[in-house]
């Protein structure tokens, strides 16, 4: 679970709104055909839909070939697969290499949860270069993510508002606001995809992945899945251990730990990258611009926020950057070492009053669009999480616990335990505490975690190799920065992931790459 905000909740009944919504939203139909036969059409990819985020179709592969789209039909309800249909979105570029070399295909989910796997892959396409000379890659929009009968709540302006406000209360006034925007939001999640909510969930996702394992015609499923597609990978290998082929964790989420364990894990790993980008800043060669040691980095960037917290600066016009939406900014480039450049440019602009870069960042968290459109990764995000996640929190809940995310983060540690009342009176119950990815007898799944990963702490590499069980998770160190290892472009997990996936080379068991 990368650092969303994971849009707060609170109390809201909203059972009516459920038993009203139609079941013919989201593009629901009645099934008339034999699903794991069904023919997809594959066609030329258009340009992303909004919900996906939006921007021209994607740019043609190298040697000419083009990316191509198609739809799947799944069931609506799992439990009742002869009923209802809902089209999932999927996308592909076939192996460039020979036929008679060809393994199968390679399916990706990049996080989220919420992020459509329609515009990642094309986004990171030429990443896998050599994975394609002998897979067809392939990604989808999960159940629920931008055309795959995609959850929709409050509108652009709507939602421009919503991330405006103050996510971090210092008074009960201010909490009772934060509940009220989250009951607002919460309410129209339900008016609007009600039909949806409670098939959203990861066991729905990953009966999904096996259709469609079996609609591409492969016997078995090969798998690369990144952040809380590690969750997902892992929920697929419990339900289905026998039909794993090859497959990569990168960027693991912890499976042993429920929401509030999550986010302080979070807290935690988010100090840990704020702390290494201080550090980094003040030890080059050419003075720091944001402070002269990393204590003073930090103390700046926390005495920003405060101030920000009485008197916005001004962001993108109209919008100005308010507390929520710098610390948003932030968290985004920790993300990955490559953007700690542009968060210093963002601290300079702020520290002279302007925060555009900041505000730039943080609409890239929340999914905005450069036309003033979002994505719904957050409505997404948001539903995903909550049909999942069964604890259900209340703000004094969230009191009691400040003191110990403080601890961990006294940045992020007020943000993100607020966060955790984003599932509090959800329209639909939760499923677990925390996922079930036992998956006795089957194949080696190689799980890669970094040491410096702010959004899935390196901690829970371990723990979902041992969940795995005995011979199935084979652990992977990598020492850097940044969220997952695999698109840092470090040439040892490269040739160790590559390896794996093209030859069926297992990596040493403690494998460390630096």
């Amino acid at each position: 679970m990368p650092f969303q905000p994971r849009p707060r909740a609170a109390a809201l009944a909203v059972t009516v709104a459920l038993l009203s919504a139609s079941l013919a939203a989201c593009g629901a139909s009645k099934s008339s055909v034999d699903l794991p036969s069904q023919a997809l059409s594959w066609k030329d990819c258009p340009a992303p839909a909004g919900s996906e985020g939006g921007g021209g179709a994607p740019s043609p592969l190298p040697g000419g070939a083009t990316w191509q789209c198609a739809t799947m039909k799944a069931p609506l309800d799992w439990d009742d697969p002869s009923g209802k249909t809902i089209d999932l979105a999927l996308i592909r570029a076939r192996a460039s290499g020979a036929k008679d070399r060809r393994i199968g295909s390679l399916v990706f989910n990049f996080g989220g949860p919420g992020g459509s796997g329609v515009t990642s892959l094309p986004a990171f396409g030429n990443d896998y270069a050599r994975l394609r000379t002998r897979y067809d890659l392939v990604s989808f929009d999960p159940r629920g993510v931008g055309r795959s009968a995609g959850v929709t709540c409050e509108d652009a302006e709507q939602l421009d508002t919503y991330f405006q406000e103050d996510a971090t209360p210092d008074d009960k006034k201010e909490q009772k606001k934060l509940v009220d925007n989250v009951t607002s939001f919460n309410g129209a999640c339900a008016k609007k995809s009600g039909a949806t909510l409670p098939h959203v969930g990861t066991i729905d996702a990953a009966r999904d992945m096996d259709l469609m394992r079996q609609v591409l015609g492969d016997d078995r499923l090969h798998y690369f899945g990144i952040s809380y597609g590690t969750e997902l990978g892992g929920v697929y290998a419990h339900l289905f251990p026998k039909k794993v082929g090859r497959a990569v964790f990168d960027g693991v989420v912890d499976p042993t730990q429920g929401q509030e364990q999550g986010s302080l894990g979070q807290a935690q790993g988010f100090q840990l990258a704020l702390d290494n980008y201080a550090k980094n800043c003040t030890s080059q060669a050419e003075d720091c611009p944001v402070g002269g040691t990393p204590q003073e980095v930090k103390e700046k960037i926390a005495k920003l926020l405060e101030e920000l917290d009485e008197q916005p600066i001004p962001g993108i016009f109209p919008r100005d950057l308010t507390q929520t939406a710098a610390t948003n900014g932030i968290a985004q480039s920790l993300y990955s070492q490559d953007f700690w450049e542009y968060l210093t440019q963002g601290l300079q602009q702020a520290y002279d009053g302007d925060g555009k870069i900041l505000m730039m960042l943080s609409d890239s968290m929340n999914g905005r669009n450069e036309d003033g459109s979002y994505s719904n990764i957050q409505a997404a995000n948001v539903a995903v999480n909550c049909a999942d996640d069964k604890a259900r929190y209340t703000a004094n809940d969230v009191e009691k616990q400040l003191p110990k995310f403080r601890a961990a983060s006294a940045l992020f540690g007020d943000y993100l335990a607020w966060g955790m009342l984003s599932c509090t009176d959800w329209a639909v119950a939760g499923a677990a505490d925390h996922p079930d990815v036992s998956a006795t007898g089957a194949a080696p799944i190689l799980v890669v975690g970094n040491t410096g990963d702010p959004a899935t702490p390196y901690e829970g590499a371990r723990r979902m190799a041992d969940a795995l069980g005995k011979g199935v998770g084979v652990e992977l160190t990598y020492k850097g920065q940044g969220h997952g290892a695999y698109d840092s472009g470090n040439a040892c997990v490269h040739s160790a992931v590559d390896d794996y996936l093209l030859d069926g080379t297992v990596p040493k068991e403690g494998t460390v790459c630096s």
